[in-house]
């Protein structure tokens, strides 16, 4: 019966343990990468960016190029901008790309964690 009831606790709780990880490992790598550009100004805040439109963060003097993009930051759109932001978004001013989708796919977790 416990084994029962811990197997089933697992398979509920395995998502959120697994994002929850995936979370502390993007903070990691958002610091490592990140945050000389969007702790210091040169970057806009990221808080509350996973669903927020592009260009939309008040305070921030955006691209040309990311304004008129009319992105949504879904985990998909963030992904594909983390791994290639001038392919993306040609024009974009962002130029630090991360290559590892497991670097990418941690990351977004964390930036989802971050609300305003």
């Amino acid at each position: 019966m416990m084994l029962r009831l811990a197997l089933a606790l697992a398979i509920i709780a395995g998502p959120a343990l697994a994002q929850g990880a995936d979370a502390a490992r993007g903070k990691q790598v958002y610091e490592a990468h990140c945050t000389m550009c969007h702790a210091g100004g040169q970057g806009p805040n990221l808080a509350g960016v996973v669903g927020r439109k592009a260009a939309a963060a008040p305070g921030y003097p955006y691209s040309a190029a990311l304004k008129a993009s009319h992105i949504t930051w879904t985990a998909a759109n963030l992904d594909a901008f983390l791994a290639a932001p001038t392919k993306k978004v040609p024009g974009s001013s962002m130029f630090v790309a991360l290559a590892a989708p497991a670097d990418r796919k941690a990351v977004i977790a964390y930036l989802a964690t971050l609300k305003r």
